[in-house]
């Protein structure tokens, strides 16, 4: 259940409904700040991974009637997470095989700030219609012939992932986390500068009635298509390689796929409504939802409520409690291969992947708890193995 936080006295118009039970006091701040613009409608919901973040806090949810808010949603537009239940048995995957296994995922995809080198994928081998719809500008045109066949199919770096993780039964998942990369980014940028440059404060709105407006939500539109793709060819390349490195062919039984950075025009309190969630994921009644934890806990997954109370949201993980300046001073890299011991990973880079070791997040479990009136869980996933961007 939520807590509300509403003063008046610090310019909020509406009020902040908070699932998150520990939050610091520069979050409320920025929650505060998105609750006192004039666009936002109803409330603002901040999920139970809420935490601070440049701009608007990660696990923001709120609303608009007209208005389109590029520095609401971060750089990398459409982010999200999928996940495959492959036809592969966790009793026949030892760790020398799991060890392989991410070895070669590290060598064949591209992570952090790298891409395809010589030009990536071809334009014949591009996904359908991905350079059939235009983007705004030039300049963006220009940007996507240059960056899609380098960056499709690249994991980025942060707290991206893919990873191999068994449920209760045995069976195998392949859990991805990626987004729209690059173009992603460059279509954030350029529309983030465009809402400055029409008013001069942090959080500018569109209308999207107006040319600019509607310019953004095209462009939204076809990056959150893209880091689908994006998603969808390393899922492809992973499961190439299960295949090579198992000696037969391994298949995806079953997918789901959510994004977690995004505007999505929905009914709600009888009216359409402009419903932007930044590091939180839609959670229709009845659709299935990915929530992953850390790179050493588990990840669930879960069917949405569809709870008007938070305009049918709910978290898209577990929520950093540390930042990556702190981990890097406070976590050893002993420390950290000691909390992984249990999960493959690639070890010579342990000394940077303290940024994402498992203390630095927020208990999986007190997460859900805080949020069983927004999901039901239906199914736990451990982690087997996991490559970091």
């Amino acid at each position: 259940m939520f807590r509300v936080i509403f003063e008046p006295d610090r310019g909020q118009r509406v009020p902040i409904r908070l699932w998150a039970r520990h939050v610091g006091p520069d979050t409320i701040r920025q929650l505060q700040r998105l609750a006192s613009q004039d666009y936002v409608v109803e409330f603002v919901a901040a999920m139970a991974d809420a935490h601070v973040s440049e701009g608007v806090a990660v696990g923001s949810v709120f609303a608009t009637e007209h208005t389109l808010v590029p520095a609401a949603l971060g750089g990398d537009l459409g982010c999200g997470m999928s996940a495959l239940r492959i036809d592969v048995d966790a009793f026949g995957l030892d760790r020398r095989t799991l060890e392989i296994v991410v070895s070669r995922l590290g060598r064949a995809i591209p992570t952090g700030d790298a891409t395809h080198r010589g030009g990536g994928a071809s334009r014949a081998n591009l996904p359908e219609g991905l350079l059939e719809t235009p983007l705004s500008t030039r300049s963006l045109e220009h940007t996507r012939e240059a960056l899609l066949g380098r960056h499709l199919g690249t994991l980025g770096g942060g707290n991206h992932f893919l990873e191999l993780d068994r449920d209760a039964d045995g069976g195998v998942w392949l859990l991805v986390h990626s987004g729209s990369r690059g173009l992603g980014g460059a279509i954030a940028s350029h529309h983030a500068r465009a809402a400055e440059e029409r008013n001069a404060h942090g959080l500018a709105g569109m209308d999207i009635r107006e040319s600019a407006g509607a310019a953004y939500w095209q462009d939204l539109e076809w990056a959150i298509r893209f880091a689908r793709e994006n998603r969808r060819a390393l899922a492809t390349r992973a499961l190439e390689i299960l295949s090579d490195v198992l000696h037969r062919e391994v298949t995806a039984a079953d997918t789901i796929d959510v994004h977690h950075n995004f505007v999505a025009r929905e009914e709600w309190f009888g009216r359409p409504l402009f419903v932007h969630r930044k590091g939180a994921i839609a959670a229709p009644r009845g659709d299935r939802a990915l929530i992953p934890g850390s790179m050493g806990t588990a990840s669930y997954v879960a069917f949405g409520l569809a709870n008007a109370d938070s305009f049918g949201s709910c978290s898209h993980g577990a929520g950093r409690v540390m930042t990556r300046t702190e981990a890097r001073r406070t976590i050893r890299p002993k420390a950290f291969a000691e909390s992984m011991r249990r999960v493959v990973y690639p070890d010579a880079l342990a000394r940077r992947l303290v940024e994402e070791a498992p203390c630095v997040y927020r208990d999986i479990r007190e997460v859900l708890d805080d949020q069983e009136d927004l999901l039901v869980r239906t199914i736990r996933l451990e982690p087997l193995a996991v490559l970091k961007g």
